[in-house]
């Protein structure tokens, strides 16, 4: 197991500069093996504790914070690792392979000039935090469902809210999006937004209260002026200031059964957003609600896609294991508590730990599941259980590592280091 884990670091990291590669796959084994955990996400005493030198330890610290490296470079590597293997298979429906697309936040109350916000839950207000972008294709690995990041975006500059970042997010993901892939996104985004950055394919969640507009016009009465959008098509009725919205009938009905349960769907087809006038121009799309009794609230789905209602329900179903990803981050490797103030860190980390989250729940998935206790009869493929065999292990020494994967033989022993460092350099400044 733990040959296997460090060869998958060392992948990760291979193409890295000489002596680079080896601090980051020395960092990269501490966030896995959960070290952030009992250090309350203090970074250098997690390095200390997995057994490393304290020139080792500088060495990992200034590689993460000043490294030459960049998450998009690691994220290759592992998706190339990770579909080489016999294991990996891509789920599809109907020829389509789900892309799913989906926005996380790290919150950082206390941080200076911190450069964005997000809605907290609990708080019930947006609060200061680091908003990252994840983009990443479905598939199995030994019956486990996951999401392979394909892409981990980041959005500079100050107030930065969650609409910026999908405004800038959405057409790197079209642009990288192949002929047989569909996106996949949850509620918060409207159709218009992902229209602009040119997606063609994807599954959108929609609001219990959204509208559309049929793209032809009504019959014209006898009096009044002549019409000029198109009949408003209400999915779900409502209630507003006390007066009942009936919901539109639906232009076709179906059945599903999944897992023993009966679902009712309805579809209404060639719809248009409610600003668009009825043309032949418009990018039309259908709209699916799904009326399950597992849910208290029905799924409203938009689609562009001529599909079967199994596939739509499908695909949306396969956006899930995108949240397995920072839930892995944050809770499982312990990197919802971050204390790194620079601003190129303060981005750094949060995506260095949403790729180790994302290789954690790989790892757990590549072997069996050792159960917790004698109480735990069915265990589980889980990023928690496989990093708890990791725990308090340091860094295996007797690993083989490739030949690229040594210190960078450079004559720094005239050189000051730490702190003394740093006050010289202020000297020199104060005094040129």
């Amino acid at each position: 197991m733990l040959n296997h884990t460090i060869a998958v670091l060392t992948t990760v990291c291979q193409y890295l500069p000489i002596g680079t590669n080896l601090a980051m796959v020395h960092f990269l084994w501490m966030l896995i093996s959960g070290a952030l955990l009992p250090n309350r996400g203090a970074i250098i005493p997690a390095l200390k504790s997995i057994g490393l030198s304290d020139e080792e330890t500088r060495r990992s610290w200034a590689a993460f914070g000043s490294g030459v490296w960049s998450i998009q470079e690691l994220c290759s590597e592992f998706g190339g690792y990770v579909r080489k293997l016999p294991e990996w298979k891509e789920r599809r429906y109907e020829g389509l392979h789900p892309i799913t697309v989906d926005i996380t936040a790290y919150f950082r109350p206390t941080l200076q000039n911190c450069p964005g916000v997000h809605f907290h839950p609990a708080a019930q207000r947006a609060l200061p935090a680091i908003n990252i972008g994840l983009c990443g294709e479905v598939g199995e690995l030994n019956g486990q469902r996951l999401a392979l990041l394909r892409r981990i975006e980041r959005a500079d500059g100050m107030e930065v809210t969650e609409p910026f970042l999908w405004k800038i997010f959405l057409p790197k993901v079209a642009k990288g999006l192949k002929s047989d892939e569909i996106v996949v996104i949850d509620a918060g985004v409207k159709i218009g937004a992902v229209q602009e950055a040119g997606i063609t394919r994807y599954v959108l969640k929609q609001a219990q209260n959204m509208t559309a507009r049929r793209n032809f016009l009504p019959k014209h009465g006898l009096l009044g002026r002549n019409p000029e959008y198109g009949e408003i098509v209400r999915p779900l009725g409502r209630t507003r200031k006390g007066k009942l919205l009936k919901a539109s009938l639906p232009d076709e009905t179906y059945p599903l059964t999944k897992d023993g349960r009966e679902i009712r769907v309805e579809i209404w087809r060639d719809l248009v957003r409610t600003d668009q006038k009825p043309s032949p121009k418009n990018k039309t799309f259908d709209i699916y609600v799904f009326h399950d009794p597992k849910y208290k609230t029905p799924w409203v789905l938009a689609t562009p896609q001529k599909l079967k209602p199994e596939s739509v329900h499908s695909i949306y179903s396969d956006r899930w294991p995108v949240e397995q990803v920072p839930l892995s981050s944050k809770q499982m490797l312990g990197a919802h508590r971050q204390f790194v103030h620079n601003p190129e860190c303060v981005q750094r980390l949060p995506e260095i730990t949403l790729l180790a989250g994302s290789i954690l729940s790989f790892l757990a998935a590549s072997f069996p599941p050792v159960p917790t206790g004698f109480w735990d009869k069915n265990p589980k493929r889980t990023p928690g259980r496989f990093r708890r065999q990791l725990v308090g292990k340091p860094f295996p020494r007797v690993a083989e590592l490739p030949r690229r994967f040594r210190e960078k033989q450079s004559f720094t022993a005239h050189l000051l280091k730490g702190c003394l460092a740093r006050t010289q350099k202020t000297a020199q400044e104060a005094c040129p």
